[in-house]
């Protein structure tokens, strides 16, 4: 009899496999589908800082313009502006660059609580 051997060299996640999705200018429908106006508002002007997420977080950038640094990524970034609705997953830790002042709604996925 044969055994099979499985070998679990796949890697799973990683902080460094985390991914921000970037929609550029959704439509207005999708937006008012979304009920972005009655989420909460965060602000913060120009600056560097450093944000771990807990939960999932979709915002929608009323104003603003960030680069966003993955930790332990110095050489790749992520950028979005005013206009854009951007994912981040949970357990991302990253330093925002922010080089406008930022104005965004925002919600936190309710299916991502911490283990």
């Amino acid at each position: 009899m044969a055994a099979s051997s499985t070998s679990s060299s796949q890697s799973d996640s990683s902080p460094n496999d985390l991914k921000i999705i970037v929609q550029s200018n959704p439509s207005a429908s999708h937006l008012s589908q979304l009920g972005i106006n009655s989420w909460p508002k965060w602000g913060c002007p120009p600056g560097k800082y450093t944000l771990k997420f807990d939960a999932t977080e979709t915002c929608y950038l009323v104003k603003g313009k960030v680069k966003v640094y993955p930790k332990g990524s110095s050489d790749h970034s992520v950028e979005f502006g005013a206009g854009d609705l951007v994912t981040i997953p949970k357990g991302l830790s990253c330093t925002w660059d922010v080089s406008v002042a930022v104005d965004k709604h925002y919600k936190f996925d309710s299916n991502s609580s911490s283990s």
